[in-house]
């Protein structure tokens, strides 16, 4: 027994279940499977006929808890959507964001915007409604998005950190450039594909007929030996996902910014330190500890996923529990959310980020309120003068603030900050 695709399969045994009189063969000799259906809100099990039954387990949700889980995934969509694209326009948008650090992260948030948009809201419908009615093509291609925005993100984490280490442990050494960073990106998001490229090859959909007549249709990967959850390969398969995209990443990070740390924050400098040095450790400290944040979030948020995927391998009969649906749903929605969290991260401990959140909210009232007629100046070149007119400029080692006051809109801005 496991859950795929948030829905609980029965396998194996033809005899009576603890939650079930009996089970009823799936119609194909060859999958030999057989799964159970619990209503939720009537509290009884289905299946107890003898007729052919479908291929996942569907779990009737109340109509109140529908409503429930809908508002949070759909919160959590925009959310995740609007907050990526906004960072994604910060850097492109702005000359002087565009740093090798922030290249990564505009790689990271398209990894993001992508699994927010292309993924979960089609994978939450099929969840909650046992239905997949978006055709054989998007079956495939949606999964295969999944893992490719997924390995993309824990890539470029990784990619970040790397970047990161060799930055501060070995500053004498030529920095990345734009060439390279974008190389990196685009060797990341191929490996992605190619660790993906099983997903595209072995999903599928079939349209089952319930006792009722009904119809639905199902998206489930079929592997060379055997159906899903039937599946040495598929088993193998995940583990290796497991492991490349989760614990070595995480083993990695946690290695170069704990190097990092006793290097920013453990050494002790040699002589006196100029104001310019020290604004540099600074600012290398604020970058280390957002990103050491933006890692411990995702940590936390895919840990719950990737230990119910061990145990349920181990522990099938939990998937006996009435409620598994639910828990599913929650853990599904704790690990697709840190697409949403590391926008809101940037906006919280890096300044520049923040005023460029500001700017975007602030051109969106603006526009809502025809104020273009009043304002000029809402494209890249204002945005790189106002960031530029925020920034320190060092003269004789010690910092002072030049303030420009070219135009209405950085009044507003300077007034809100």
């Amino acid at each position: 027994m496991r859950i795929k695709n948030g829905f609980l399969i029965m396998l194996d045994n033809p005899s009576p279940t603890l939650i079930s009189n009996e089970s009823t063969p799936y119609f194909s000799d060859v999958h030999n499977l057989y799964v159970t259906f619990y209503d939720v809100a009537t509290g009884k099990y289905l299946n107890d006929t003898g007729n052919s039954t479908e291929v996942y387990q569907s779990f009737i949700l109340p109509w109140w808890r529908q409503v429930l889980w809908t508002i949070l995934f759909g919160c959590m969509v925009i959310v995740a959507t609007v907050g990526n694209l906004v960072v994604i326009w910060i850097v492109l948008a702005n000359k002087r964001m565009r740093s090798v650090t922030n290249y990564f992260l505009v790689n990271l948030s398209v990894a993001d915007a992508m699994v927010s948009t292309l993924n979960v809201t089609f994978n939450f419908t099929y969840m909650l409604y046992s239905d997949w009615p978006f055709g054989h093509f998007y079956c495939k291609f949606n999964q295969f998005i999944a893992v490719v925005s997924i390995s993309a993100s824990v890539f470029t984490l990784m990619a970040i950190s790397i970047d990161r280490y060799v930055a501060i442990i070995s500053p004498l050494r030529p920095r990345l450039g734009k060439r390279a960073t974008l190389g990196i990106a685009a060797a990341i998001w191929t490996g992605s594909s190619i660790l993906s490229s099983p997903n595209i090859a072995y999903f599928t959909t079939e349209v089952d007929i319930l006792p009722d007549g009904t119809k639905r249709r199902v998206c489930f990967s079929e592997w060379p030996d055997g159906i899903t959850t039937r599946s040495q390969l598929e088993y193998v398969y995940n583990v290796a996902f497991m492991v490349l995209t989760y614990f070595l990443p995480i083993i990695s990070m946690t290695y170069t910014y704990a190097r990092v740390g006793v290097e920013l924050w453990g050494s002790q400098s040699i002589g006196e330190c100029t104001q310019r040095q020290l604004d540099n450790i600074k600012s290398k400290r604020r970058v280390v500890k957002m990103m050491i944040v933006v890692v411990v979030i995702f940590a936390v948020c895919w840990l719950p996923f990737h230990v119910y995927f061990v145990v349920t391998s181990y522990y099938p009969d939990i998937v006996n529990y009435p409620h598994i649906q639910e828990i599913y749903l929650g853990i599904y929605w704790l690990a697709m959310s840190n697409s949403m969290y590391n926008p809101i991260i940037y906006c919280w401990m890096n300044s520049k980020f923040r005023r460029g959140f500001k700017q975007f909210f602030w051109c969106c009232g603006a526009l809502g309120n025809d104020g273009l007629s009043r304002h000029r100046g809402f494209g890249p070149e204002q945005f790189d003068r106002s960031l530029r007119s925020l920034s320190p400029s060092r003269k004789n080692g010690t910092s002072t603030i030049r303030i420009s006051m070219h135009s209405t809109y950085n009044n507003t801005l300077l007034g809100s900050t």
